[in-house]
């Protein structure tokens, strides 16, 4: 191996392991090919190991420097990635990949803009006002779709269109008229969705927080409490539809713990504040031992009051069988008043707190109140137990405004 190959191979050694995309470069500091990773780490480093086909032994030939750019999640690689290719178009991307396979997604320009996954090639003409990619991988474009839909809590309808084209209208959307959104409403969403395309998922994040508060501050605490829900699914979007099955950390042969128990906080400015518990037995969600709690000794928005009060009551039942592992969404101050709580009681329980790091980059920030051997099973399956305690909490919260609307 040459000099400057071996001196390649020692710095993707000190790579990230963590997902966000790398571009190569040639000898004239020139893009020649940008890939995404799972693990910058192990991706990248995979050129330099082991048997490579001829066109993929002629890229790395030509290969002189290696930069990276960590994203958050793997989702967010996989736009990244995108949008790379369509500005830098490295030659290696084309030659390593038939033109025909590429899809872009779409944003029409029309009053009622449309969302269209397409190739490159198609020739149908079309008004578009923006356009994204291409991707490398139609199933795993028509999967960002499905995120979007997900991620901004409506459905899409998908139109019958000609062969070449997917398109979704948001759901209210036919013939013209606006069923039950309004256009400032679904013009919103696509701005949103435009934003996350082109990677400003923090952006909208931070726009979405302003129009909470003002929904809060107005009363509207339906509609704010939705917005908190999208919030919550930007921050935490799951990844593993986007991961080859060799790739996911979360298996079924891992040893997990018999019986653990999740819990988040739900209140939009204190209103109707509720606590959630949900377990998991050996893995598996277990429905029959969740609980929840409707606050009532807490004035005002103080999750970790609110917390506290959840433990005290959950733990005085003695008769309800005691967890191996606890989860809780939330950072330091969460996972202390969990143990001072614990320590009450004289229980010695392994916690384990799941919050994002300060500058949102590099994944969740994980608090321990054991040696991170002792209680970490697996991050996949903390974070499906976060998720889960707060969708179980968010359906309580939304059961008692329900409720209030109709008394």
């Amino acid at each position: 191996m040459s000099e400057y190959k071996n001196d390649i191979k020692q710095k993707v050694k000190e790579f990230p392991d963590l997902p966000g995309v790398y571009l190569m470069k040639n000898k004239a500091c020139k893009i020649i090919y940008i890939g995404k990773a799972t693990s910058l780490k192990n991706r990248v480093g995979s050129y330099f190991t082991g048997v490579l086909d001829n066109k993929t032994t002629a890229l790395v030939e030509d290969i002189r420097k290696i930069d990276f750019e960590k994203t958050e999640t793997v989702v967010e690689a996989l736009i990244l990635e995108a949008n790379l290719i369509g500005k830098y178009k490295p030659k290696y991307n084309i030659k390593l990949k038939d033109d025909k396979s590429f899809s872009n997604i779409v944003i029409t320009d029309e009053k009622y803009p449309k969302i269209l996954i397409s190739r490159p090639t198609d020739k149908k003409k079309l008004k578009v006002k923006y356009i994204f990619g291409p991707y490398t991988s139609k199933p795993q474009t028509e999967k960002v779709v499905n995120l979007l839909i997900k991620i901004f809590n409506f459905s899409f309808e998908k139109l019958d269109t000609e062969a070449l084209y997917r398109g979704y209208y948001i759901k209210g959307f036919s013939s013209g008229k606006v069923g039950g959104i309004s256009s400032k409403d679904y013009q919103k969403i696509i701005n949103n969705i435009k934003l996350f395309l082109e990677g400003k998922k923090n952006s909208i994040i931070k726009n979405l927080v302003k129009e909470m508060k003002n929904e809060a501050v107005q009363e509207n605490f339906e509609k704010a409490l939705e917005i908190r829900s999208q919030i919550f699914s930007l921050r935490h979007i799951r990844d593993f539809a986007f991961i080859q099955d060799s790739d996911v950390v979360y298996k079924a042969k891992k040893n997990f713990p018999f019986r653990a128990e999740a819990y988040d906080i739900s209140n939009i400015s204190g209103e109707f504040s509720v606590g959630s518990m949900v377990v998991f037995s050996s893995g598996k969600i277990d429905k029959s031992e969740y609980r929840k709690f409707k606050i009532k000794s807490v004035v005002g928005a103080n999750d970790i009051a609110m917390l506290k009060e959840v433990f005290e009551r959950r733990f005085a039942h003695q008769e309800w069988r005691m967890p191996d592992l606890i989860v809780i969404d939330g950072g330091l101050g969460q996972k202390n008043v969990a143990s001072l709580v614990l320590k009450k009681y004289n229980l010695n329980i392994p916690i384990v707190a799941i919050a994002k790091g300060p500058d949102r980059k590099g994944g969740e920030k994980l608090f321990f109140s054991a040696p991170r051997e002792y209680v970490f099973p697996d991050i996949e399956f903390i974070k499906k137990m976060r998720d889960e305690a707060h969708r179980f909490a968010i359906s309580y919260h939304r059961k008692l405004r329900r409720i209030k609307k109709t008394s």
